[in-house]
C-alpha cells in the first residue's frame, strides 16, 4: 500500500483551521500529523514532525507563513510548503516562491483546490491556484512539472529564466554572456529584470529559488 502523505496545518483562524482539518482528514491518502495557530509554534511543530507537506497561512502572529517557509528551506529542506491565504496579489506569490514555497492556494477556492495542491506538491511539482496564474504570466499552467520554461508562470521571459538558472548555478555575468553569446551588459539587464520581478536581492536568495524550482538537482 502506498504510504499516506503526512501533512501539517497552520492557521490562526480557529474556524478555518477546523474546516481545513475536516477536509484533510476526509481524504484516505492524507494523514494530518499536527496543527498550529502561530508562526513560531508552526515552525517547531514542523521541525518535530517532519511532514511531507506543510500548509501555512501567510498572516500568522509573531512569524508569518513566508518567514516560516524561509526557515524551513534551510532547516527542513525535504518539507514541501503550501501557502494557503486570502492574499491574491502576484507580489505575494512571487515572494512565496522565492522563499522556497511549492504551492500557493487561495482560501476562497481551497475546497476545490487544496487537496489537489497537496498531492501535486507531494509529487515534487509546483502548484499555483488557477485563479492566479493569469496574473503571473500568459498561458501559465497551475502545475509546472512539465513546463520546460518554469519561469513563464512567474512572469519571466525564456531569456530571463535562462540567465537566472545560470546565476543559481554560480556563474558570473561574464561567463553567462559567453555561453549565450550576448554582451555582459545585456546579461546584467536580464538579471536585473528577473530578480526585480521575483524580488530576489542576494545571490543566496537566487540559489534558494533555483533549489525550489529544481534547477540544481
Amino acid at each position: 500500500m502506498k504510504p499516506k502523505i503526512r501533512v501539517t496545518l497552520a492557521d490562526d483562524h480557529p474556524i478555518v483551521l477546523a474546516g481545513l482539518r475536516n477536509l484533510i482528514e476526509s481524504e484516505p491518502d492524507l494523514d494530518l500529523v499536527g496543527c498550529a495557530s502561530a508562526g513560531p509554534s508552526a515552525l517547531q511543530m514542523i521541525r518535530d514532525t517532519l511532514p511531507d507537506v506543510a500548509i501555512l497561512d501567510i498572516a500568522m502572529p509573531a512569524l508569518n507563513g513566508i518567514g516560516v517557509a524561509r526557515r524551513l528551506a534551510s532547516d527542513c529542506p525535504d518539507v514541501r510548503v503550501v501557502i494557503l491565504t486570502f492574499y491574491e496579489e502576484p507580489s505575494f506569490v512571487k515572494q512565496a516562491l522565492a522563499a522556497g514555497v511549492r504551492g500557493y492556494v487561495l482560501k476562497r477556492s481551497a475546497a476545490e483546490t487544496l487537496i489537489k495542491a497537496l498531492r501535486t506538491v507531494a509529487r515534487g511539482e509546483i502548484y499555483i491556484d488557477p485563479l492566479l496564474t493569469s496574473d503571473l504570466g500568459d498561458g501559465a499552467d497551475p502545475t509546472l512539472a512539465n513546463d520546460p520554461h518554469p519561469g513563464g508562470a512567474l512572469g519571466l521571459t525564456d531569456r530571463e529564466t535562462s540567465v537566472l538558472k545560470y546565476l543559481a548555478h554560480g556563474l558570473t555575468s561574464k561567463e553567462i554572456a559567453a555561453r549565450l553569446d550576448l554582451s555582459v551588459k545585456t546579461i546584467d539587464t536580464y538579471k536585473a529584470r528577473a530578480t526585480d520581478k521575483l524580488q530576489l536581492k542576494t545571490r543566496a536568495e537566487i540559489v534558494r529559488f533555483g533549489l525550489a524550482q529544481g534547477w540544481l538537482e
